[in-house]
Parts: C-alpha cells; structure tokens; sequence
C-alpha cells in the first residue's frame, strides 16, 4: 500500500486537488443543510417534528438516490467520452440522461399515493411521527422532476472535469434553503411543511440556474447533439446498461439506510431522533470524502477513456493519499467537537444524551469508509457499475443483514455495529475487485 501511494506525482496532486476542492465545498454544504433542518426543528418544544423530518428525509433519500445512477452513470460515461475528444457523445449523453429524468419525475408524481403510503408504512413510526412525516411528504414529492434533472446536470459538469459550476450551483441551492427554512420555521410558525416547502422551491432555483450554465458551457464546447439518436431506441443501450447495475447498487444501499432509520423507530421517539443527529454526521462524512471520490470518478474516467494506464494509477494513487488524510482530521474533528455539535442540533435533553452515547461509532466511521467511496469513485469513472453492484449486494445481504440480526440484544449499539461492518466490507469486497480489474503498471 506505500508503494502504491508513492506513484502519484507533484502534477497529479496538483489535478486531483484542482477538481477536489470546489467539489468538498459544495458537498459540505450538502450536510449543512441537513444540519439546519435538524437545528430549526430540533429547537421546537415536541420531538415529533424532528422524528418527522428524520423520516420524510429518508424516504426522499431512497427514493430520489435510487435514481443516483443519472448522476453516476453520466459523470463516468461523460469523462470517457472527453478521454476520447468525442463531443457530440458527450452531449448526446447529457440529452439522454435529461430524457430519462424527466420521464422517471413523472412517473414519481403519478404513483406518489401508493409509494408514500407504502414506505411510511415500512418505516411505522409513532403515530403523532407519521402524521407530521406524511405532510412532509405530500410537498416534498413535487420537487421529484427538478431533483432528477439537477443530478443529470451536476453528473455531466463533472464528467467534463467541471466542478467549479456544481460548487456554484450547491452552495446558490442550500444556502437559498437554509433561508427560506428559517423563513418558514420562525417566520411564519410552520413546522416539517415549512422544511418541505422550503426544499422543493430550492430544488427548482437550483435546475434554473443548472440549465443557465449548461448552455454556456455548450456554446463554447466544439460537437452539436445528434438529435436524430434521440428518437432511436437503440442508442439508449449503454446508458440503460450503466444505469440498471447503478440502480440495484443504489437501491440496496439506501434500503440498508431505510431500515437503519426503521429500527431506529422502532426503538422509541428519542432514539428515532438521536440516530437523525448523527446521521448528519455521516452526512458530513460522506461529503468530505466524496471530495476526492468525485475526483477520482472524473480523472480516472478520462485517463482510462484515453488508455493511459500509468496516468490512471497516479491519479487514484493521489486521491488516496488526500482521502486518507481527510478521513484522519474527520475522525480527529468529531472526537474533539462531536459533543458541542450534537448540543447546537438540539437543546432536546433526552435525545442529547442519547447521541452522545453512539457519538463513538460515527467517530471511527471516516477510517472505515475511506476505502469504499474512493473504490466507488473508481468504478463509476470507468464505468465497472456491475462490480459496484455485486460488491454491496454481498455487503449488505451476507454482512449487514446477519450482523443485525445476530446483534439484535445490544439494541442501538448493534444497529450501529452493524452499519459500520457494511463499509467494512464494501471496502474488501471493492479492493479485491480493483486489483483484480486494474493491473498497476511495473516501475
């Protein structure tokens, strides 16, 4: 592992960290804002506000991230296609992935009755909970098409080694959300609504504003759109192909999340709560290391678009080494300051215990998920989206489902025991299948 490490070169470091940092910032603002929804309800006198947001979210993280393959699947296809100077490709990927966007939004919009009723029904929270959930709910689902399309939007302008415009458009969106939350929360007095509200007219500021920058961009980029390719279903293939294996990946890791906030519920109001502040946590994390990972997707798409094997191999080697370095000063950061975190989300006694008491498994999680959403910014860059699927499949039903079932008696503690082993092994099960796929080139 040193060794692999060393191959990476001053100019790599230089690249990787010149498409990193716009992306780590625009990610940070990702849990911020989930840290401001969390504050503003969390200050309210009754806790069912915030279990009802806890909920709501989580039903729209796993409903709108099943659909994160428009993203992933055209960020890897979009860096290929550059890798190979094929620009008309690369716009023809961005008008597909649109096609396919718009279409999955309104199917959402024309079933939302049976899959709200359907996934609070899954989750079955307190009744006072699922009330204030199902009212959340009702709003949110009308954000569904613009979200989808942001995705395609922010998965093309990093495919195009472009991430000062997706850092542009995340910080316009939740800082224009963290407003309109406060408007809505204290301004007004509503409660999970106002959230909900405050959400989907974000989502629609942030697609305005996403397309503004796309034909900019468009218009100084060589290649026109085949348009004509549009109406042929048959050059839809690949990116059905890309897309199905990110899907099922997608999917399974958001159902494991689904049924970590289920059992939570199922543990009481308090700890349904307290698992929601901490899940910002692992928000945070996710974020920050999302940084390097997205760099990765786009650098090693390009070089392995371009067939320069040695070039590929520096680039991962440098967003390791950052990756591991971010890991460390996360871990070191929520030891020291997890406790003060967990009192400026909520002023709620019970549920500040209670997070104080698992802030330990969030604490150690950087260096145990390091490896896999490096490995996934790899898989997606060159678009091994089978490997991803099957290496979580495994993760999830013969490490995560057993380990919860067998740990059941630790309560709370085992459902965290639980969570971590699924990074644990997606980052085995994913660093085998890298060096088997990638053969590094001998010195």
């Amino acid at each position: 592992m040193i060794h692999y490490l060393k191959r990476a070169h001053k100019q790599d470091h230089q690249q990787v960290w010149s498409l990193a940092w716009p992306m780590i910032l625009s990610n940070i603002t990702v849990p911020l804002l989930g840290l401001v929804d969390t504050a503003v309800i969390g200050h309210l006198p009754d806790p069912k506000y915030l279990g009802a947001v806890a909920v709501g979210a989580m039903i729209f993280t796993i409903l709108y991230w099943s659909c994160g393959f428009l993203r992933m699947g055209t960020t890897g296809m979009t860096a290929q296609a550059l890798g190979n100077q094929a620009y008309d490709q690369s716009r023809l990927i961005l008008a597909q992935s649109l096609i396919v966007a718009g279409l999955i939004g309104l199917c959402m919009l024309i079933l939302q009755y049976p899959i709200l009723e359907i996934a609070l029904n899954l989750i079955d929270a307190e009744p006072s909970v699922t009330v204030e959930a199902r009212l959340y709910a009702d709003i949110r689902i009308f954000g569904a098409p613009a979200v989808l399309a942001n995705y395609t939007l922010l998965g093309w302008f990093l495919g195009n080694q472009n991430t000062r415009i997706p850092l542009m458009l995340l910080v316009f969106t939740n800082l224009l959300n963290m407003v309109l939350d406060i408007i809505a929360v204290y301004g007004l007095e509503m409660h999970a609504d106002g959230v909900a509200f405050a959400t989907v007219i974000s989502e629609y500021a942030s697609l305005m504003l996403g397309c503004f920058f796309m034909f900019r961009m468009q218009a100084r980029q060589p290649g026109t759109t085949p348009w004509l390719k549009l109406k042929s279903v048959s050059h839809y293939y690949r990116l059905i192909n890309v897309n199905r294996y990110l899907f099922v990946r997608t999917l399974a890791l958001l159902l494991t999340m689904a049924f970590f906030t289920s059992q939570g519920a199922k543990q009481g109001t308090t700890i349904l709560s307290a698992n929601a502040v901490l899940l910002n946590f692992v928000m945070l994390i996710s974020n920050g290391l999302d940084g390097f990972a997205h760099a990765a997707e786009a650098l090693s798409g390009k070089y392995y678009g371009a067939k320069d094997n040695p070039r590929f191999h520096r680039i991962i080697s440098a967003c390791l080494s950052w990756s591991l370095v971010s890991a460390l000063l996360m871990t070191l950061f929520f030891w020291l300051g997890g406790e003060f975190i967990i009192a400026l989300l909520t002023d709620i006694p019970a549920i500040r215990q209670t997070a104080a008491d698992y802030l330990a498994w969030v604490i150690i999680l950087p260096l145990i998920a390091v490896w896999s959403y490096l490995l996934d910014g790899v898989f997606v860059g060159t678009t091994r989206v089978k490997a991803m699927q099957n290496t979580m499949l495994i993760s999830v039903l013969g490490v995560f489902a057993p380990l919860w079932y067998v740990s059941q008696p630790w309560g709370n503690n085992g459902l965290w025991l639980a969570f971590l082993s699924l990074f644990v092994a997606r980052g085995l099960t994913g660093g085998y299948v890298f060096f088997k796929e990638f053969k590094p080139p001998r010195d």
